[in-house]
């Protein structure tokens, strides 16, 4: 080697030790050796290559979109505000002005974080070297790439100004929810134009960048809201704004509530989503979500993605038509919400998530739980009655029932039954039936408390945690919050013989060239109880809907059903969540606050989950289940207490994936066949019943 081409090699290995960790230094070596530099810089890729993602439901019809949306105003260097300048620069590349494209400093300090913590965790990247990879070397995750990106980020650098270069890289970032640069962004979130951001706005903006899905303003308000005020603090330090502005501005918190803040409260407002009117709102509200949190923004909005799933337009419009007539002549802020979910394969028949998805407030889905859940009263002493029987406690055991229970610790009277009712000794499955509170709360304190949170959780309901700090005896009455998907969910594992499946809207997705990315058609499911258990359960949860019961003459005929109502505190949640073998269903009703007694409804004095909400599940089902076959539950086996796994292997006599539905039926519409996926995805809306899938 030459003492020139020595020299050379010695200043690359030197500058590798600054950018790359010292492993890949042989091929960064290579790249500088043999790549030239570019006499002129190649022409910028164009931003958005937009396709539209098509949605069907289980018949192979289409039912909705997912597209990029365009921004159809035009944004010019003029019009970006210097308020936002300040906020990118002060955020992600705070040396922007000072180096040469590329930031030495910076990447000897993310070089250091990422070597000290044996992983990614700082990225090195100037906004010019993010230019670069958006608009010519693209995202590839390679040395080569980051060598390239390098070149041409030092190139542009000495042929384009600092500001021409920021406002390119402002017209083209992503900024989530299919919005490529903070024009799209501006009204996007805020539904203005960039030039009329505020201080608030233009950090929360800059705070979107790093990480678009996870700090989305909408679905992780609490995460942006942080990022934010991050983002603020970065411009104190870097003096880009005052402290004065800093002071006045941090107190002016996200809101995503889709209703107006409190007149007078600090606020920045993020407004709803710019969207396709979809036939079927709230289930596209969840597969929206479901795949955004799989596969990101970006591959739902803009990839192409075929996404079969498991709506079935039937029961869906029954739930919706149901609902509507319950609706009707109630209070107009009285909401109620149902999920319909097969038993054994988690698949989401029917979704309504409120009174109207494209009212003010309404995209706040209720059957998702909204924000922070809902108690689901009463209809939490299943999980109660279940951890019991895993302790091998009959369900024919007896406790007293008085009308009022003291407990230490309880506020004093203590614990009361609903209208004082005294039921003296009485079995836990009587107690079910009648739903008596003081039985229950005796049943935890000899259960426990974190087996029986536990246990919900395994089943299903996944908002409960256990935390010894804040768990008392209340829990059996329904102090964790719950979501309606979750309920049904849980309930379902019962149905399906303690075989757990979860929740899915998706039963195949493709991408546009045609691979399959997700494929459901064989639901994994574990199991996490044992079948005579969830036999039991079945044969106990009959009870409510029979004479007698908390949701008596709400039954099915019939065709044998079981569920439970719920009703808390004051009347300000009402549930019934019910099943047969081949479909559960939770029904909520309420107010989105939680803060308002139900009061009066259509000439019911007092809602409890065994008025309306039963009601509405019993004309539901019979509509859903008017073509399936009457299946019945199979008859429990005497309760025993299985100490070791090897016991609980034994138990194991329902094959996961498998349906419990006679031979010759499907059940539901659903069969085992394979769908033909050399088969085109249909380009038409038609609601025909013409199945093309079979699922």
């Amino acid at each position: 080697m030459s003492p020139a081409r020595l020299v050379k090699a010695v200043a690359v290995v030197l500058l590798t030790g600054i950018l790359v960790p010292v492993a890949t230094a042989g091929t960064v070596l290579s790249s500088f050796l043999f790549l030239p530099l570019p006499a002129t810089l190649p022409q910028p890729k164009q931003t958005i290559d937009s396709q539209i993602s098509r949605v069907y439901d289980i018949n192979g019809n289409q039912i909705g979109v997912f597209r990029q949306f365009e921004i159809t105003q035009p944004v010019q260097p003029r019009d970006i505000p210097t308020v936002l300048k300040k906020a990118v620069v002060a955020a992600e590349d705070r040396r922007f002005y000072k180096h040469g494209g590329i930031d030495v400093r910076g990447t000897l300090r993310a070089m250091w974080a990422d070597l000290r913590n044996a992983k990614t965790v700082q990225g090195g990247s100037t906004i010019t070297q993010q230019y670069v990879k958006n608009a010519y070397v693209g995202s590839e995750r390679s040395v080569s790439r980051k060598i390239r990106e390098a070149i041409l980020a030092s190139q542009l650098d000495r042929q384009m100004d600092k500001d021409t270069i920021l406002f390119h890289y402002l017209d083209q970032v992503y900024f989530g929810e299919g919005a490529y640069g903070v024009g799209a962004a501006a009204q996007t979130y805020f539904g203005k134009n960039v030039r009329d951001l505020s201080l608030s706005e233009a950090a929360t903006l800059a705070g979107i960048i790093p990480a678009p899905s996870y700090y989305d303003p909408r679905t992780n308000t609490a995460a942006a809201e942080q990022k934010r005020k991050i983002v603020l603090k970065d411009m104190l330090e870097t003096k880009a704004i005052s402290p004065e502005e800093y002071a006045a501005t941090l107190p002016q918190q996200l809101w995503y509530a889709l209703a107006p803040p409190a007149p007078g409260q600090p606020a920045t407002v993020v407004h709803s989503r710019e969207q396709d009117r979809n036939q079927f709102p709230y289930f596209m509200d969840y597969v929206r979500r479901y795949l955004e949190a799989k596969y990101g923004s970006d591959a739902l909005y803009n990839r192409g993605l075929s996404i079969y799933t498991t709506l079935d337009p039937a029961m869906q419009g029954a739930a919706e038509d149901e609902i509507h007539k319950t609706l009707t002549g109630a209070p107009g802020n009285v909401e109620m919400a149902l999920v319909s979910i097969e038993p054994g394969s988690g698949y989401v028949k029917a979704m309504v998530g409120g009174r109207d998805f494209y009212a003010p407030g309404g995209q706040v889905n209720l059957a998702l739980g909204g924000s922070t859940g809902k108690q689901p009263g009463s209809s939490f002493k299943p999980f109660v009655l279940a951890a019991a029987l895993e302790q091998g406690v009959s369900p024919d055991k007896v406790y007293s029932g008085p009308s009022v229970l003291p407990l230490p610790g309880y506020p004093p009277p203590g614990v009361k039954n609903f209208d004082n009712e005294a039921f003296g000794p009485i079995t836990l499955r009587d107690a079910l039936k009648h739903s008596v509170n003081t039985v229950y709360v005796q049943l935890i304190r000899d259960v426990g408390v974190k087996p029986t949170v536990e246990l919900a959780h395994r089943l299903g309901d996944t908002r409960a945690i256990y935390d010894p700090k804040g768990a008392n005896l209340s829990v059996a009455l329904g102090s964790v919050e719950a979501s309606p998907i979750d309920m049904a969910s849980a309930y379902g594992t019962w149905a399906a013989r303690g075989l757990r499946a979860e929740p899915t809207p998706i039963v195949l997705v493709r991408d546009s060239k045609g691979k399959v990315i997700e494929d459901n058609r064989k639901p994994a499911t574990t199991r996490v109880e044992r079948e005579e258990i969830a036999d039991t359960m079945n044969s106990v949860l009959q009870g409510p809907l029979s004479p007698g019961g908390t949701a008596g003459g709400k039954d099915l005929g019939d065709r044998p059903a079981a569920g439970k109502t719920g009703t808390t505190d004051d009347n300000t949640n009402a549930w019934f969540v019910g099943y047969t073998p081949q479909l559960s269903t939770a029904v909520w009703m309420g107010h989105r606050d939680d803060q308002k007694p139900l009061g009066a409804v259509k000439g019911v004095r007092s809602v409890t989950g065994g008025t309306w909400p039963a009601a509405t599940w019993q004309a539901y089902m019979k509509r859903a289940l008017n073509n399936a076959p009457v299946v019945p539950f199979n008859q429990p086996a005497p309760i025993t207490k299985v100490a070791d796994e090897a016991k609980l292997a034994a138990h194991q006599g329902f094959e996961p994936g498998a349906r419990r539905y006679p031979t010759g039926t499907d059940g539901g519409n659903y069969v085992q066949n394979e769908p033909p996926l050399s088969v085109e995805p249909p380009t038409t809306t038609s609601t025909t019943s013409t199945t093309l899938f079979n699922f």
